[in-house]
C-alpha cells in the first residue's frame, strides 16, 4: 500500500480543436512547390483541398465547390493579388463567414497589420513550419484567430 496521497487537479486536460468532418480548403497559391507542401500537410490532417493559381475568378471557382471551410490565400499572385481577391470573396454572400487567411513570404509585422486592416481573418508567414502548421489549421478551423509571421 502506498502512503502517497493522490494529487487532484482542478485543471482540465488541454484539448486540441477538432477538424470538421469532410473539411474543405481552397488554396490560392501560384507556386506549385508551395501548393504541394500545403496539400500534403492538409492531407495529413485528413482535409481535402482545391487549388487555384491566382485571385482571378476565385469567387466563380469557389462557387462550384459544394463545401468550403477555409481559404488560404497567397498575397502575391499573378493577374489579381490576394487583396483584390479578398474583396471579391467578401462581396459574395455565400463566403462572408468563410475564414480567409493570408499566407505570404512577405512576413513582417507591417504586412500582418496590412492584412488585418484589409479584412483577412489570419496570417501565416512563409516558409510554413510543418511542425506548427497542423495546430495552426486546427485552431483556425476551431474558430480561433491565428496571426503568426514567423
Amino acid at each position: 500500500m502506498s502512503d502517497q496521497t493522490p494529487v487532484v487537479s482542478d485543471t482540465q486536460p488541454i484539448r486540441k480543436p477538432t477538424i470538421p468532418k469532410d473539411a474543405a480548403v481552397l488554396v490560392v497559391e501560384d507556386n506549385v512547390s508551395n501548393f504541394v507542401l500545403i496539400a500534403r500537410m492538409l492531407g495529413y490532417l485528413g482535409i481535402h483541398c482545391e487549388w487555384k493559381t491566382s485571385g482571378y475568378e476565385v469567387v466563380e471557382y469557389a462557387d462550384t465547390l459544394p463545401r468550403l471551410d477555409l481559404i488560404l490565400m497567397d498575397i502575391r499572385l499573378p493577374y489579381e493579388d490576394g487583396y483584390g481577391a479578398l474583396k471579391k470573396i467578401r462581396a459574395s454572400e455565400r463566403f462572408k463567414t468563410v475564414p480567409i487567411i493570408a499566407v505570404t513570404a512577405e512576413a513582417s509585422i507591417e504586412q500582418m497589420k496590412k492584412a488585418k486592416d484589409s479584412g483577412f481573418d489570419g496570417f501565416l508567414g512563409k516558409p510554413l513550419d510543418p511542425d506548427r502548421f497542423p495546430d495552426q489549421i486546427r485552431r483556425i478551423l476551431g474558430g480561433e484567430p491565428v496571426w503568426e509571421y514567423s
